[in-house]
Order: structure tokens, then sequence, then C-alpha cells
């Protein structure tokens, strides 16, 4: 695994680039987005290139052994790996539908909601697979449910009725660069705000919402 990839990205004044990645690097973002979905009480920005570019990627590894000479050592090795990194994609795409399936009405909500400039949370797969399964949620109320009900009772209001996600949770997290001035709400009434330090390397834990930016600039990883 040596070629290089690129992945779309943007420069320091919001134009576009291409950010080039060797395979290991790529994979390392794809374990980094991986856990940060896992232990993040919240849906993140969709990561679609990353998750196109580790699927070509896979193709090309599995090309490589098919080429490889039987009774070579190394294929054990290779298919080990790639067996694991099928694993993290998967494992990082089913944490992602069960986010959506529970958190569906607030996850539609925002991507209608949200600026034009802001990043989707949703993937195109993933935005048509949320809609249909609301779809299907209203539906199944309405022929079990509500059409028994009486006529003043036969809505639902979802963004009411499902749970939103608690930002409120506490997090493990691990600095990955370093962050000043990091303003920290108080737990009860009376406590005051205060601001602290993180320095890189540290590791905490803190209130999700406090650091929920700097998950999604990556200058922090939920661990």
């Amino acid at each position: 695994m040596t070629e290089e990839l690129g992945l779309p990205g943007q420069d320091s004044d919001g134009g576009s680039e291409e950010v080039v990645l060797t395979p290991a690097e790529l994979i390392e973002r794809l374990e980094q987005a991986w856990m940060n979905e896992k232990f993040a009480p919240d849906l993140l920005e969709s990561k679609p290139e990353i998750v196109e570019c580790v699927m070509e990627q896979l193709d090309h590894m599995e090309e490589n052994l098919r080429r490889a000479k039987k009774g070579d050592l190394k294929i054990s090795i290779h298919r080990m790996e790639i067996e694991r990194i099928r694993y993290v994609l998967s494992s990082y795409l089913r944490c992602r539908l069960m986010k959506i399936e529970k958190f569906f009405p607030h996850v539609l909500e925002k991507e209608k909601t949200r600026h034009e400039e802001e990043p989707s949370r949703l993937s195109p797969e993933e935005f048509a697979f949320a809609k249909e399964y609301m779809a299907s949620i209203e539906t199944y109320l309405k022929n079990v449910a509500l059409k028994h009900m009486p006529p003043n009772l036969q809505k639902v209001d979802l963004l009411r009725s499902v749970p939103k996600p608690d930002l409120d949770s506490y997090v493990f997290l691990r600095v990955k660069e370093r962050q000043e001035n990091i303003l920290v709400e108080p737990e009860t009434d009376e406590q005051r705000d205060y601001v602290i330090d993180l320095e890189e390397g540290s590791q905490h834990l803190i209130r999700y919402k406090t650091v929920a930016p700097l998950v999604a600039s990556g200058a922090v990883q939920l661990i």
C-alpha cells in the first residue's frame, strides 16, 4: 500500500483543493471517524469521500491478493488487514445508521435548516434512507394506532415524540492540537462558567457539547 490517494478539502481561503493521502493515512482517517462516531452522542458530519476511497482501496488490495503467488506467507497477513479494514468500515456505517434510526426527525430537521456553507451530516444515500425511514414510521403509526383515535388526536409531532441526542453527556477525549480558552459551562446554578486550556496529548472527561466543535474540526479525538 504505497500509492497516494486524493480527497477533496479546503484551502486557507475557503476554496477547494485536493488533499493527498497515503493509504495508511486514509485508513487512519477512517479509524478516527469511526471512533468519533462511536462515542459521540450526536450524528457527526458525513465522510463520503473517505468511505468511497477506502472501498476503492479494498478493491485494489483484493486485486493484489489475486495476483499474488500461492503459498506466499504475506497473503494471510494482507487478508487479515483487509478483513480488519472491512470491519471498521462496516462498524462505522452501522453506527451512523443506528443514530439515524434513533434520531431521524432531528437529523432531518437539522439537514433542512442548515446553512448552505455548512457541511451535511448525511450522505445522499443516508438522506434518502432517513426520509424513507420517517415515511415508514408515519405510515405505521397511522395504520396501527392513529386511525383508531379521535380526529383531533390523529396527528403526532415526531420532533417532540422522539428524544434528541443528549449533548450534555460526557465523553473521553485525547487532545491532538493544543486549545486555549475553552469555555466550560457550569453543572449547577451555583457555579460559574470557567475557561480551560487543553494541552496536546492530554486526555479529559468532559461534556460533549463543550468540545463538539473541536471534534468536528479534528482538534480532539474521542476515545
